[in-house]
């Protein structure tokens, strides 16, 4: 008998040592989207399909067909006689209601993979104040635990910064400040670059 072989009897051997933590997300992820998979309508699925095929190397290989032999029969070397001579006003209204409804099927395809990329930022960001909430806490705990002890320790700044909570609306709003008080420094430089040129 060959034992030379590896054994497939324990997937735990062929993947890395991952922690259980992390095996859970993975599977819980590849859940989630099965379950998108499956719940989109028949509509959404012919147009993934349609934009799949669109945006792979067989779409081209079947246009540079197809023109080429539309392009031969109406140049007459097929034998057979021309439908669509130069310059070819039916193909190229062909070729135009297919860009339309490609375009339509891309921005179907866009507009569903928009809404799960919304619904993934709205998950991140739940989980991120979460963590930041958790952490604050965490943090508190252990100076109230120090306090409690009597161990004494130099509380710096930015250490009672991060005690404090943070609230997402406080951020927002100072990130639009600091936003708008950069678009009206770089307005107020290009009105003095103008005035500059203009003199």
């Amino acid at each position: 008998m060959n034992t030379d072989r590896p054994s497939t009897e324990n997937p735990a051997q062929d993947s890395p040592a991952l922690s259980n933590v992390i095996e859970r997300n993975i599977r819980t992820i590849t859940l989630l989207r099965l379950k998108a998979a499956r719940e989109r309508s028949w509509q959404d699925r012919i147009a993934d399909a349609i934009t799949f095929f669109s945006g792979n190397m067989g779409f081209v290989y079947v246009h540079i067909v197809w023109f080429g032999i539309w392009i031969l029969i109406n140049e007459g070397r097929l034998g057979m006689p021309p439908f669509d001579p130069f310059p070819y006003g039916l193909l190229t209204m062909v070729v135009s209601l297919e860009a339309i409804f490609l375009s339509t099927f891309v921005l179907i395809s866009q507009n569903r993979l928009n809404v799960e990329a919304e619904r993934r930022a709205d998950l991140d960001l739940h989980i991120g104040l979460l963590a930041e909430h958790e952490l604050t806490r965490a943090l508190q705990m252990l100076d109230a635990i120090q306090n409690k002890l009597g161990i004494e320790s130099y509380k710096d700044r930015e250490l009672a910064d991060l005690e404090m909570e943070t609230r997402p609306e406080d951020v927002l709003a100072e990130i639009e400040r600091i936003q708008q008080r950069s678009l009206k420094r770089k307005n107020s430089h290009l009105m003095s670059q103008t005035a500059n040129q203009q003199v």
